[in-house]
C-alpha cells in the first residue's frame, strides 16, 4: 500500500526545568548509520529505546528478499543498532513463501511487558482479499534475537470487517492488550479509504472497536494513519488524516478519543486555517494537553504545530504555523524532552533544496507556547548527495543518555536504492540534555514490577519512588527491576549509582 502523503510515506510532571524559550547549547548532529539496501532502505518510522539499551527499528523496503513482494528494493526489515551506529539485521520480510509473514512495515516497534517487540506490517500476511495481491497487512511479535511470529493476517473475513493496511505502530494499554489503527476498509468488494481501530491480545485475538466514516461525509474522520496514545484519563487518543466536519478541503482530518471498549468521540475537525492532514499521532504532555501536527494548513498551507484539550470543549490552538524557511510537511509526532519543551522533524523544506525544489526537511524545537527554533537543515552536508539525510519521515525518540535519535528516508553515504540518491539514514541529535531514567510502565500498583531503563547503571546503591526506597535489581547497565515499595507516592523516581544520581523524565504514578 502507498500512503498519501508525498513519501510511499507519556504522561507526569516533568523535573527541574521551566518551559520557556529553548535556550541550549550548542547542537552536534551526528549520522550514525546510512543504509545499503541490503541491510534495509528508507526507514519511515520512530525507534524505540530496548531495556538492553539498544535502539530498535524497521525499514520500509530493502533487504535480502527483492522481488518476492514486488519491490526490486526489498520488502522491509527489522534491525536493531547500538548508540554508536553498529548495525544489526534482526529480520528481512518476505522470508516465507508468498509474503505470508508481511511485507512494508511503515511504522516502528513497541516493547511489550514481555519483552519481546510486536509491530506491523502494510502488506503481506495469508489473505488477499483486500484486493492487495500480496496481503492484507499483519500484526507480528519478534524476540529481542529476531525470531518472528505472524500473530494476526488482515481481511481474515470477506469484505475485510476487520481493516487492512495498518500503517502505524501499535501502543501498549494499560489492560496489557495491543491497540491500533488500519487505513482501509472494503465494502462490497471495492476499497475504501476509511479505516478502523482494534485491540489484539499478545497471543493474537483481534476485536475491531470502530470502523471511520460511519457518519455523513466521513464527518467522524478517515485514514488513521498515526499511532494511538493512551492518556491518563484510560481512553486512547488519535488522529484521521482526512474527513471531519470541516468543508475547506472536503474533510481536512480530525483529532478523536476512543474508550477501550470502542466508543469514539471527534474533538475537533480540522478547516485548513487551523491545519490539515494529521499524518502523525498525538503526544501527551506533562500540563495534560495533547500536542502534534498537521501536514497541511496553516497560515500558508506547510503545516502546523497544535495543541488540544483534553476537556470539553476540546480547544485546539494552533501554535506555529510553518512557512518553508523553517520547514514544511511535518509528517510525524512530537516528543516531549526532558526538558519540557517538544521535538520533532519536516519531511521538506528548511535552508536547503540541494535533494529538491521542495527543501530537505529540518529537526526543531518548540515551547509550548509557540516559539520555534530549527536545531538542524537537512543537506548540510555531501552537497548534492546529501550525506547527512533528507525526508526524515519519523518522531525522533529521546534516548535516556539525553540525545535524540532519528530516521531519514533518503540521503545518506550509499547510493545502492534504485533513487540513486540514498537509502536513508540514522542519526542522532545532542541539545546538551542531560542523561535520565525512564520507567516501564509509567505507572502501576503497591507491588507491581517496574522495569526501570537508563544508560550507565551498574553498581546503583538506591532506588527510590518519591523518596521511599525500594528494593532492586540491576539486570545490567541499562536495567534495573524494582517493585512499587509500601508507602510510595506518585512523584519522582531516583537512581543512585556511585557516578551519578539519575531522575525520571516523567513522575510514576502510584495507582490505589
Amino acid at each position: 500500500m502507498v500512503k498519501f502523503h508525498w513519501g510511499m510515506r507519556v504522561c507526569g510532571i516533568f523535573l527541574l526545568w521551566a518551559v520557556t524559550a529553548i535556550a541550549l547549547p550548542a547542537q552536534t548532529f551526528t549520522t550514525l548509520l546510512s543504509f545499503d539496501n541490503a541491510d534495509g532502505a528508507l526507514p519511515t518510522a520512530a525507534l524505540v529505546q530496548a531495556t538492553d539499551g539498544d535502539l530498535y527499528g524497521t525499514t520500509r523496503s530493502g533487504g535480502a528478499n527483492s522481488d518476492a513482494c514486488g519491490s526490486v528494493e526489498g520488502c522491509g526489515t527489522v534491525f536493531k543498532m547500538t548508540r554508536l551506529g553498529t548495525l544489526t539485521t534482526l529480520y528481512n520480510f518476505c522470508s516465507q513463501t508468498n509474503c505470508t509473514d508481511g511485507s512494508f512495515p511503515f511504522a516502528g516497534l513497541v516493547q511489550g511487558t514481555d519483552g519481546n517487540f510486536y509491530g506491523t506490517t502494510d502488506s503481506g500476511g495469508a489473505n488477499k482479499n483486500c484486493g492487495g495481491y500480496i496481503g492484507c497487512g499483519t500484526v507480528f511479535k519478534m524476540t529481542p534475537s529476531g525470531t518472528l511470529t505472524t500473530i494476526y493476517s488482515f481481511c481474515s473475513q470477506s469484505n475485510c470487517p476487520d481493516g487492512s493496511a495498518p500503517v502505524a505502530g501499535l501502543v501498549q494499554g494499560t489492560d496489557g492488550d495491543f491497540y491500533g489503527t488500519t487505513i482501509i476498509t472494503v465494502i462490497n468488494g471495492g476499497t475504501h479509504i476509511n479505516g478502523t481501530v482494534f485491540k489484539i491480545t499478545p497471543s493474537g485475538t483481534l476485536t475491531t472497536l470502530y470502523k471511520f466514516c460511519r457518519h455523513f461525509r466521513c464527518t467522524d474522520g478517515s485514514y488513521p494513519d498515526g499511532a494511538l496514545v493512551q492518556a491518563t484519563d484510560g481512553d486512547f487518543y488519535g488522529t484521521t488524516a482526512f474527513g471531519g466536519a470541516g468543508t475547506a478541503c472536503r474533510g481536512c482530518g480530525t483529532v478523536f478519543k476512543i474508550t477501550p471498549s470502542g466508543t469514539l468521540t471527534t474533538l475537533h475537525s480540522f478547516d485548513k486555517r487551523d491545519g490539515s492532514d494529521p499524518f502523525g499521532g498525538l503526544v501527551q504532555a506533562t500540563d495534560g494537553n495533547f500536542y502534534g501536527t498537521t501536514d497541511g494548513g496553516g497560515t500558508d498551507d506547510y503545516g502546523t504545530v497544535f495543541k488540544i484539550s483534553p476537556i470539553p470543549p476540546y480547544t485546539l490552538t494552533v501554535l506555529h504555523s510553518f512557512d518553508r524557511t523553517d520547514g514544511q510537511v511535518p509528517a510525524a509526532s512530537l516528543v516531549q524532552g526532558t526538558d519540557g519543551n517538544f521535538y520533532g522533524t519536516t519531511s521538506d523544506g528548511g535552508a536547503n533544496n540541494n535533494c529538491g525544489a521542495d527543501g530537505c526537511g529540518t529537526i526543531f524545537g518548540i515551547t509550548s507556547n509557540g516559539t520555534l527554533t530549527t536545531l538542524y537543515n537537512f543537506c548540510s552536508q555531501g552537497g548534492s548527495s546529501c550525506t547527512d539525510g533528507y525526508a526524515p519521515q519519523a518522531a525522533l525518540v529521546q534516548d535516556t543518555n539525553g540525545k535524540f535519535y532519528g530516521t531519514t528516508s533518503g540521503g545518506g553515504a550509499n547510493s545502492s536504492c534504485d533513487t540513486g540518491a540514498g537509502c536513508g539514514t540514522v542519526f542522532n541529535l545532542s541539545v546538551g540534555l542531560v542523561p535520565f531514567v525512564e520507567t516501564q510502565p509509567a505507572s502501576g500498583k503497591v507491588g507491581a514490577v517496574v522495569n526501570i531503563l537508563g544508560t550507565n547503571l551498574n553498581g546503583a546503591t538506591s532506588v527510590t519512588f518519591n523518596g521511599t526506597s525500594a528494593a532492586f535489581t540491576v539486570k545490567s547497565q541499562s536495567e534495573i527491576t524494582t517493585t512499587v515499595p509500601v508507602g510510595a507516592t506518585t512523584g519522582t523516581i531516583q537512581v543512585v549509582t556511585p557516578i551519578s544520581t539519575f531522575l525520571s523524565n516523567v513522575a510514576f504514578t502510584v495507582k490505589p
